[in-house]
């Protein structure tokens, strides 16, 4: 039987102080809640739906949840949630994403033989992975692999996980930063019941939407139009086909600017007016990230 551990938690927190995230006590969104608001608790939730009913149901003040990573690409499971969420996007945050490799505090580099994780982490390590012969074996979770390897007790199974999963898990790190490219970075959004009260004339902000065409020529191009004429930079636009006959594309979108802007409000009407359907996910501060990389902050919003 395991050993009882600390998970994390830091008290009985109030949930207007806690932040959801999806995974394990230790997941790197763990550590990118923690890194972005230091001063809340964090909540593991199973799913990213779970994460956000959180927030729905007063359980948590806030959520956060990745959207896309730099080597890995799109994380698809958010995008079938946001149709539906009343929760509004508040903030961005950019996590660099740090792999290690963590056994049982008696294993080294010697006695492991095989390494569990995540499928995107073992692909982001396959040359760490094939260098030292390790056989990968797919997890659902990091964190999770690394609960998993010190309940089992097995020195030759290691698992790729992150710094504060082996400490809370009570494991030992063999390695650091092994990822295969060091600009491994995920990008999260963060979800909260009430909108960011953000100033477009003061800080840079990013607006995001959701909107639906119908699948015939020039129809994307009319919606969008007016954020050409109107100098307006779109900086994301991804489809997804939807209907029982893919007859129509939903799309994600997110735009430089707050809709207080004329220009940003005149191309989001003229949007509105192309559209079958148009819904506002929020407008935030853009992270200093996107300009400055990582000599700026790292507070989400700030």
């Amino acid at each position: 039987m395991a050993k009882a551990r600390n998970t994390g938690a830091r008290g009985k927190a109030k949930p207007s102080d806690t932040i959801a995230f999806q995974g394990e006590a230790g997941a790197n969104s763990d550590m990118a809640c923690r890194a972005a608001f230091p001063y809340m608790a964090t909540l593991p939730c199973p799913t990213f739906e779970t994460a956000m009913a959180a927030v729905q149901a007063g359980k948590a003040e806030l959520a956060m949840i990745p959207v896309e990573n730099s080597i890995a690409g799109r994380v698809a499971d958010l995008h079938s949630l946001l149709p539906n969420t009343k929760l509004k996007i508040v903030a961005e945050h950019f996590q660099r994403v740090e792999h290690c490799l963590v056994a049982l505090p008696g294993a080294s580099m010697k006695t492991i033989k095989s390494v569990k994780s995540h499928v995107q982490a073992l692909a982001q390590c396959r040359n760490f992975l094939k260098k030292n012969r390790f056989e990968p074996i797919v997890h659902g979770d990091t964190a999770g692999a690394a609960r998993e390897i010190a309940d089992i007790g097995d020195p030759t199974v290691g698992a790729i996980a992150s710094s504060l999963a082996a400490r809370i898990y009570g494991l030992k790190v063999l390695a650091r930063n092994i990822e295969d490219a060091d600009h491994n970075t995920t990008r999260m959004l963060v979800f909260s019941r009430e909108e960011a009260r953000t100033d477009g004339r003061t800080v840079p902000c990013m607006t995001a939407f959701l909107f639906r065409v119908k699948s015939v020529p020039a129809a994307l191009y009319k919606a969008l139009g007016g954020f050409a004429t109107n100098g307006v930079n779109i900086v994301k636009l991804e489809s997804y086909l939807s209907g029982a006959q893919f007859e129509q594309a939903q799309f994600y979108a997110e735009v430089e600017g707050h809709p207080a802007q004329r220009g940003v409000q005149l191309a989001l009407e003229e949007l509105a007016f192309f559209s079958r359907e148009f819904k506002p996910l929020g407008t935030f501060p853009a992270n200093p990230f996107r300009r400055k990389g990582w000599d700026a902050p790292t507070r989400a919003g700030t």
